[in-house]
């Protein structure tokens, strides 16, 4: 089953009314300046931290959006996701405040650490499926369990309430500087932060999405005018690692960003590492794409005012050494 209180693209009055919702629920996450990355491209640069959120990403901010304003008759039939991360801990946070059952299928690849951070925020108001090696195996179980449930599905990405959500990220970063900053990098997977950001950035704000150089569907899908289906992907980027965009955030980004950038696997995993060391920052890869891809633009970033979406923190501390060998590689 689908809900969708929106179905239009949001307005900048309907997302400040998203965030009035979300007040409470939500971290107002910090924008904190950074000094080794201004004093390193001669910008200067902050760096937006939804690592710090309620779920150590943004996600809560869509999922409790969407599913907040399911109405009372619909909510005993209970809501479904697919998801191998970030998004599935934001629905079962989402569940558990509202008190809405649901149904999360991720693939039995799924590392130990994020089930159990699912299992967490959701409590009794979550269960886990653990269904085929890949993600698109536990999609397909968990639209199969929709139609025969008659449960509502949570889409992580390609849904006007969702980008509603997300889109509160920027207009948090707006709310806390003085004046717009000249640029804005985001984080691409399936196009909902990038999108949000189109949505409430004034003009003189260019907006930056950066990719992985192994999954760059955003680009392809620009290039060719059209949202293009990748055939194979490097998932090692699991946040934003995809082989489709959503029809509804690529049409958006296609009007809102500036321009797109892919970030290298070696390079990723060494911004991850200067992260850590410069500022004792634990981010995914998909959180240190968007500091990333400041190599990229470093003549165009300087004398600017720089903002970096760090999306997410969900990381284990273990993984270090493999990511030290990745940047050395």
């Amino acid at each position: 089953m689908e809900f969708n209180k929106l179905k239009h693209v949001p307005s900048v009055t309907e997302i400040k009314q998203v965030a009035e919702q979300l007040k409470g629920v939500i971290s107002e996450t910090p924008l904190e300046f950074s000094a080794s990355l201004s004093a390193r491209y001669g910008a200067k640069i902050y760096l937006k931290r939804e690592d710090l959120q309620v779920v150590r990403s943004y996600k809560i901010r869509g999922a409790y959006h969407k599913i907040s304003n399911i109405p009372s008759e619909l909510r005993s039939k209970g809501v479904v996701a697919a998801s191998a991360g970030n998004h599935a801990q934001g629905v079962a946070l989402a569940c558990a405040l509202l008190g809405i059952q649901a149904h999360i299928f991720m693939p039995k690849s799924t590392p130990l650490q994020k089930v159990e951070a699912v299992r967490f925020f959701g409590k009794e108001k979550v269960r886990i499926y653990l269904v085929g090696e890949t993600y698109d195996e536990a999609f397909a179980a968990s639209r199969k369990f929709c139609e025969t449930n008659g449960a509502i599905y949570i889409p992580p990405f390609d849904d006007f309430d969702i980008i509603a959500g997300q889109a509160t990220v920027t207009l948090e970063i707006l709310d806390a500087m003085p004046a717009a900053p000249d640029f804005l990098f985001v984080a691409i997977g399936g196009g909902g932060l990038a999108a949000g950001a189109s949505l409430v950035l004034p003009p003189s704000t260019s907006l930056i999405g950066v990719e992985p150089a192994g999954a760059p569907s955003m680009l392809q899908s620009l290039a060719a005018s059209e949202v293009v289906v990748l055939e194979e992907i490097d998932r090692f980027v699991d946040g934003a690692s995809v082989k489709q965009v959503g029809l509804k955030t690529f049409a958006i980004c296609q009007k809102g960003l500036s321009r797109m950038l892919t970030v290298s696997k070696k390079d990723l995993c060494q911004t991850m590492l200067d992260l850590y060391a410069l500022g004792s920052m634990i981010v995914e890869p998909a959180g240190a794409l968007s500091v990333a891809g400041l190599a990229e633009m470093a003549e165009e970033i300087k004398g600017k005012t720089v903002v970096c979406v760090i999306s997410g923190g969900n990381f284990d501390p273990k993984r270090f050494p493999e990511i030290k060998s990745l940047a050395s590689a």
